[in-house]
C-alpha cells in the first residue's frame, strides 16, 4: 500500500489540516519515490501533524488519545467524542493486492484504493470506492413469474407422490419469496436457499429445468449472491487492509544517544535487600533504547558482552572491533563531510563510543558525547532509523522525521536529502524549515505548513503563507538558479534555459541594431520547466513584483497557464504562449520554431557533428514542433537530443554571425512576440 493523501482535524493545533497530497517522483536511479516536506515556521504545528499521522499504524499498537493531550485546547472538554474521526487517509493498492481483493467478490474488481480513518479511541475504519450491490426486487417478481409456468409444468410426469409433493412446496416456496424493493443481504440468503431446494427437489424426482428457465433462475441466483456474500467479502478485505497498513515511525528532531554506557545499570535493576540480584530491566529511557538499537546495527549483544566479563577480555575485544568497523563503513556512506572512525572501548563494565578522524595529523579518539552537535545528530539519527527500519526498508515503513539534519551543515544537509531520496525505498514525509533540505530539483513536493487563530494548522500544496513560512521555498528556489535567475521589479517567466540564451541574445541584437526589444527593466528568469511555474511565479508575485509567464503552445504549457490563472497567480492577459509570434498561429510552438527550420538543423548538425558522422537522419517535417522532431529522429537512431547543444551553438553565433542566423521572417516573429510582451506590461502597470 501506498500513502496518497491524509487529512488531520481536531487534533492539538489543527482544527482542520485540510487534504494533504504526497509527492511522488524519481530518484537519480530511476526508482519511483515519495519524498514530502512540509514546510513551515516555528510553532506552525508541523510537528504535530506527524505526530497525528504516526497514530494511525504505531510501533507497539494504536493507542487512544486523550481529551487532556490531544483535543486542541479553545474547544470545550463536552465536545470531545471518543468516536470521532479525526485521521482520514488514502491509499493506492498495489497490484498483488488487488488481485487479492477483487478475488473476494466480482465487486471488488476495479477497486485501486483504500480509505482508512481512524477515531480518537484508536478504532480503524476501512471504505472502497466500490458501492454495495443491490438487488432489485420488482425485477426478481418478474422473472419468478415467467419461471413458475415453466417450473409447475416439471409436474408431469412425477408419479412418487412424495416427490411431487416435494416439489410443489419448494416452488410455492419461491413464488412466496416476494422480494422487498431493494433486498437486504438477509433476505438473500434466504432466497438462495429457497432457489437451491427448487433444483434439489426436481433433482429428487428425476427432473431437470429447462435450458432457458435454468438460465434465467441463475441469473436471479447470480445476483442475490453478489448482495449476499458481499458483506462477508466486504469484511474480508477489510481485514486484509488493516493487516497491510504500513508501520509508521517518528523520528524526533534530535534522537538521544550516550556516548558513555554502563553495561550493567542497563541490563539490571540495582542490588537491594528485598531483589534477587540480575533482575532485569524494563523501564529503559530513550537515550538507553537508542544505546540497544545501535547494539543491533553494529552487530553485539551487551548482555554478552557482560556475560564475558574480564575473562573473556579477548573475545570482547574481537566482537566490538567488528562492531567499530561495521558501524564506520555504514557511516563513511553517508557522512560526507569526512571520513570518520569508530571504535567501541569496553572497560569493565562501562562502554565508550569514541569517533576519530583518521585522515588528521593526529588521530584523536573523542567521546560521541564531546564531538559536534551536528555530528551527534546525523550518529544517532543513523544508528535508531537503521535499526527501526531493519536497515531502511521495514516492509514499506513511512518514515515521519522531525527537522531531519537541524543541526547539520548546509552542505551535509544536502547529503541528507538526497540519502533520504535516493537510498530508501520507504516513503518518507518530514518537517522543515531549512532551504537546504527542500530537493532543488522537486521544489514542488514541498507543502506549506500555516497556522492561524481562527483556522489553526492548514497545509497547502501550492506555496502560501507569510515571509517566514514562504522563505525557505524562496532561498532553495534562488540557490539553484543563482546563476541565470535575477529578479527584478519586472520579471518574465519562461520554461527553461534554452529559452532564456535565444531570446536574451536576440534582445540584446535587437536593441543594438536599431530594432524594439524587451524593456530594460524586464528580467528574463528560467524556471526549470512549465511544472515549477506557478511556483517561481507564487514566489515573485508574494513579493510584490510583476511578473509575466511565456509558455511554450503544447500540452504541458497550456496545463501551467490554467494552474496560474485559476490559481489567480497571475492574469490572463499576462501569459503568452509562442505561437501568439506566428501570423497565423499554429497549434503548436516552441521557443526553437521562432527560427528558420533550415538554420536551426544547421545548428542541430554542427552541434552534434561527431555523433551523426555516421548516421542518416531524416526528421519528420509534418511534426509541428522542431525540437520534437529531432528527439524523435535521434530516437530512431538510439540517441538522445538535448536541445541545449543547438542553443548554446547559437548563443555563441549571435555574437559573430547574427545576420545569418536571423532572417527576415525570424526576426519580424520575434519582434512581434517583444511587442505583445511590452504592450501587455503598460496595461499591467495601468491596472
Amino acid at each position: 500500500m501506498k500513502l496518497l493523501s491524509f487529512r488531520v482535524q481536531q487534533f492539538r493545533s489543527i482544527r482542520d489540516s485540510g487534504e494533504v497530497n504526497l509527492a511522488f517522483s524519481k530518484s537519480e536511479q530511476g526508482h519511483d519515490r515519495s519524498v514530502t516536506a512540509l514546510v513551515g515556521r516555528n510553532e506552525s504545528g508541523k510537528s504535530n501533524i506527524l505526530l497525528a499521522l504516526a497514530t494511525l499504524n504505531p510501533e507497539g499498537g494504536r493507542k487512544a488519545l486523550t481529551m487532556t493531550k490531544d483535543f486542541p485546547r479553545d474547544r470545550h472538554p463536552g465536545e470531545w467524542d471518543p468516536a470521532f474521526k479525526f485521521l482520514q487517509t488514502t491509499w493506492d493498492l498495489v497490484e498483488e493486492e488487488r488481485r487479492e481483493i477483487a478475488a473476494l467478490s466480482p465487486a471488488f474488481g476495479a477497486v485501486g484504493k483504500a480509505y482508512v480513518t481512524r477515531t480518537y479511541d484508536a478504532h480503524v475504519f476501512i471504505d472502497f470506492d466500490v458501492p454495495w450491490p443491490t438487488f432489485d426486487g420488482s425485477e426478481h417478481a418478474k422473472r419468478v413469474r415467467k419461471l413458475m409456468p415453466v417450473l409447475r409444468g416439471q409436474l408431469k410426469g412425477i408419479e412418487v407422490e412424495e416427490d411431487r409433493a416435494a416439489v410443489v412446496a419448494a416452488i410455492d416456496a419461491l413464488e412466496g419469496a416476494v422480494a422487498p424493493a431493494w433486498a437486504d443481504a438477509t433476505w438473500c440468503a434466504g432466497f438462495l436457499k429457497t432457489a437451491g431446494a427448487v433444483r434439489e427437489a426436481l433433482g429428487s424426482a428425476g427432473r431437470i429445468i429447462p435450458d432457458a428457465a435454468d438460465e434465467m433462475l441463475a441469473e436471479v441466483e447470480e445476483a442475490a449472491t453478489a448482495v449476499a456474500g458481499f458483506g462477508a467479502a466486504h469484511a474480508e478485505a477489510r481485514k486484509r487492509v488493516v493487516g497491510s497498513i504500513p508501520i509508521f515511525i517518528y523520528v524526533a528532531e534530535f534522537p538521544e544517544l550516550s556516548g558513555h554506557q554502563d553495561i550493567e545499570q542497563l541490563l539490571y535493576k540495582p542490588h537491594v535487600h528485598h531483589q534477587a540480584p540480575g533482575i532485569k530491566r524494563t523501564d529503559h529511557n530513550e537515550a538507553e533504547l537508542n544505546f540497544f538499537k545501535m547494539a543491533r546495527v553494529a552487530g553485539f549483544d551487551p548482555e554478552h558482552l557482560f556475560k564475558l566479563g574480564a575473562e573473556g577480555h579477548e573475545e570482547r575485544s574481537q566482537l566490538l572491533n567488528r562492531a567499530g568497523a561495521v558501524i564506520s563503513t555504514r557511516l563513511r556512506e553517508r557522512w560526507k563531510d569526512r571520513p570518520l572512525k569508530v571504535r567501541y572501548n569496553l572497560d569493565g563494565v562501562h562502554l565508550d563510543t569514541l569517533v576519530s578522524d583518521p585522515n588528521t595529523t593526529y588521530d584523536v579518539e573523542v567521546n560521541l558525547d564531546e564531538r559536534s552537535r551536528g555530528l551527534r545528530w546525523f550518529f544517532a539519527f543513523y544508528v535508531t532509523f537503521t535499526a527501526d527500519t531493519r536497515g531502511g526498508d521495514a516492509d514499506g515503513a513511512i518514515l515521519l522525521l522531525d527537522e531531519p539534519g537541524l543541526f547539520l551543515h548546509a552542505m551535509s544537509q544536502g547529503d541528507l536529502l538526497r540519502h533520504l531520496k535516493n537510498d530508501f525505498a520507504n516513503q518518507i514525509i518530514y518537517t522543515t524549515h531549512s532551504p537546504f533540505m527542500i530537493p532543488p530539483d522537486d521544489v514542488a513536493s514541498a507543502r506549506t505548513v500555516n497556522i492561524s487563530q481562527d483556522q489553526g494548522t492548514t497545509v497547502t500544496d501550492n506555496p502560501t503563507g507569510d515571509e517566514r513560512t514562504l522563505f525557505p521555498l524562496q532561498a532553495a528556489l534562488g540557490w539553484t538558479l543563482a546563476q541565470s535567475l535575477f529578479v527584478g521589479p519586472n520579471n518574465l517567466l519562461v520554461e527553461g534555459i534554452t529559452d532564456f540564451w535565444i531570446l536574451s541574445s536576440v534582445n540584446e541584437w535587437l536593441r543594438q541594431n536599431g530594432g524594439k526589444g524587451l524593456p530594460t527593466d524586464l528580467a528574463i528568469t528560467p524556471v526549470g520547466g512549465a511544472g515549477k511555474m506557478t511556483y517561481m511565479a507564487a514566489l515573485l508575485t508574494g513579493q510584490r513584483l510583476h511578473v509575466f509567464a511565456l509558455l511554450d503552445a503544447d500540452k504541458a504549457g497550456r496545463d501551467a497557464q490554467q494552474e496560474l490563472v485559476r490559481g489567480r497567480l497571475l492574469h490572463q492577459k499576462s501569459v503568452f504562449f509562442v505561437n501568439e509570434a506566428f501570423d497565423p498561429p499554429p497549434s503548436e510552438a516552441d521557443i526553437e520554431d521562432l527560427l528558420d527550420p533550415v538554420i536551426y538543423e544547421d545548428l542541430v548538425r554542427r552541434s552534434y557533428a561527431k555523433e551523426l558522422a555516421k548516421v542518416t537522419l531524416a526528421p519528420n517535417a509534418r511534426i509541428p514542433r522542431i525540437v520534437k522532431r529531432f528527439e524523435l529522429a535521434f530516437e530512431e537512431r538510439k540517441l538522445t537530443f538535448d536541445k541545449g547543444r543547438p542553443a548554446r551553438l547559437f548563443l555563441t553565433e549571435m555574437a559573430t554571425r547574427p545576420a545569418e542566423l536571423l532572417d527576415a521572417t525570424a526576426r519580424a516573429r520575434f519582434q512581434k512576440l517583444f511587442a505583445l510582451v511590452v504592450k501587455r506590461m503598460a496595461a499591467a502597470k495601468e491596472s
